[in-house]
């Protein structure tokens, strides 16, 4: 790849609302990273005890979980970040240190190319709340946490500090290579973008624009154990817009049951449950995000581009037993095919029961090939009232031996924390809790203290700025780690962007589509605490 036009703040917030880019492979080589507070004895997994250790933060300066600590004008300060060479920020999670006060007072420093004095400083909160530097929903304050998804690019080197002892953090940034102009930030970039940034602002929070293009619908009974399929305009185009919505959602299981296939060029890369596709999971649970919006009168829609060369079609296979009524819409544009361009897929993964002892990875997807890693929405049965989501996300691009991105946990994965008290319904433009417990949009959590998540939950994650590219191979896995020994219903769908060649390693599965679990009425389940 060639290194292209210079990386600068303008350019990363508009390719964070260009959906096209995401189907064309980066023009500009980078490494998707991850910074986080993760448990160091977690070195290998031939070494389970270590590999499952954790503890996710520091307790003391005796167990490091962040780089070092060092004095700076006086002041003590612990590094939690550093990085040599050019490469941007483009995700920032810090979650509350009390889960029931949003509250801080550690100032965050942002040292850029090697300057003694921050460019960025301020109370880490107060930055990435947005009420701050960094406006809402470029930055928000999630269920007990602090998230930003402003880019922070950097030309030589970026070093993040914080002014006490770090808690949980998780910084993702670009790891650009040498061949990759870059203008570092500054604060008068900043403000000459400010109006870049308002619009950026507004066009996250209203992503359903009118879009160009050929319009396409069908409208059928589906008979249990068959489909109707949708035939797209021949020629070199993409798709734009996908929508679908059944006659009713009486039964939430329906949205396991019902699956959305898609074949581009003759090849079917797309199998996936549309709970699962669209981020609603099990039910109908609305919600609103950049690529995919569910209304609560059942209309389910998604905005990822989908280009292809020659022919496409939409399918929806009908797996339970009774017929449903389904209204389907594309809208389909022209698309301009290179050799950077890419296929559209999305697969799906389930299992029950899955137990959670003893502690392990269970993965999303392994893939191979080249292609960007763009989301996810996981969909677990927890059986118990205590948590069930410590387990830390582990993702390995091509070939690597240990993750490059290492996690804290997997609701930090999906943007909030404390997760035995978070269970209200949250929405973001990259992000939702579109389901958990018994609340979702249309029953939204009192404001009581109530610690249980018992039952489904649905967290979704869509990726911008921080899409995961590879060139041979990736790898996700998220770790099976409860408070209790149980055993737990898992189902995740992926969605990804790759060459016609590039392959997962599951392949449709109806069997486990319809093999859904049902919440126990009380617990019965024997609990015990780690070592």
């Amino acid at each position: 790849m060639s290194g292209g036009k210079s990386v600068s703040i303008e350019s990363l917030l508009r390719e964070m609302l260009d959906r096209d880019s995401l189907a064309r492979f980066p023009k500009q080589d980078f490494r998707l990273k991850q910074a986080s507070s993760y448990d160091r004895l977690s070195k290998t997994p031939d070494e389970p005890k270590g590999w499952f250790s954790n503890v996710d933060r520091s307790t003391s300066d005796k167990q490091k979980n962040f780089v070092r600590t060092e004095e700076n004008n006086g002041r003590k300060e612990w590094v939690v970040m550093e990085d040599k060479g050019a490469g941007a920020i483009t995700r920032v999670w810090v979650p509350w240190p009390n889960q029931l006060k949003p509250e801080t007072d550690t100032v965050i420093r942002f040292y850029l190319d090697g300057a003694s004095e921050p460019t960025i400083e301020g109370n880490m909160f107060e930055l990435f709340q947005g009420k701050g530097l960094v406006p809402f929903p470029l930055a928000h304050e999630s269920l007990r946490s602090a998230v930003s998804f402003f880019p922070i690019p950097y030309a030589k080197s970026c070093k993040i500090t914080m002014s006490h002892h770090p808690f949980f953090f998780q910084f993702t940034y670009r790891d650009y290579n040498e061949n990759v102009e870059v203008q570092t930030f500054s604060m008068d970039d900043f403000q000459a973008v400010e109006s870049l940034i308002e619009t950026t602002c507004q066009s996250l929070l209203h992503p359903a624009k009118s879009v160009r293009g050929e319009v396409v619908k069908r409208k059928q009974s589906v008979e249990s154990g068959l489909d109707v399929s949708l035939p797209l305009p021949d020629g070199t185009a993409s798709v734009r817009t996908l929508s679908l919505n059944l006659d009713n959602y009486d039964d939430p299981n329906i949205t396991r049951q019902v699956i959305l296939r898609m074949s581009f060029d003759e090849k079917e890369t797309v199998w996936c449950p549309i709970g699962d596709f669209f981020g609603s999971g099990i039910g109908l649970n609305p919600f609103q995000g950049w690529y995919r919006t569910i209304n609560a009168n059942g209309t389910l829609t998604c905005r990822w581009v989908m280009p292809y060369q020659n022919n496409a079609m939409v399918s929806i296979l009908n797996l339970s037993d009774k017929p449903v009524d389904v209204e389907l819409s594309a809208t389909v544009d022209d698309w301009k095919w290179d050799s950077s361009s890419m296929y559209f897929h999305a697969g799906w993964r389930g299992r029950y029961p899955v137990p959670t002892r003893p502690f392990s990875d269970w993965n999303y997807v392994k893939l191979k090939g080249r292609g960007v890693y763009v989301g996810d929405t996981l969909t677990v049965m927890n059986p118990v009232s205590r948590w069930w989501g410590e387990g830390d996300e582990k993702i390995y691009a091509d070939g690597e031996a240990f993750p490059s991105i290492f996690g804290t946990g997997t609701e930090d994965y999906y943007a909030y924390s404390w997760g035995g008290r978070s269970t209200d319904f949250y929405e973001h433009p990259f992000h939702a809790q579109t389901f958990s417990h018994k609340y979702n949009k249309l029953n939204r959590k009192p404001k009581i203290d109530e610690k249980n998540t018992q039952g489904f939950s649905t967290e979704t994650r869509t990726r911008g700025l921080d899409t995961i590219p590879f060139a041979s191979s990736l790898q996700l896995d998220m770790e099976v780690w409860s408070w209790t020994d149980c055993d737990m219903g898992y189902g995740v769908g992926v969605y990804w962007y790759g060459d016609a060649d590039t392959t997962s390693n599951h392949n449709p599965d109806p069997t486990e589509a319809l093999n859904i679990p049902v919440v126990p009425i009380a617990e019965n389940v024997s609990v015990s605490e780690p070592n």
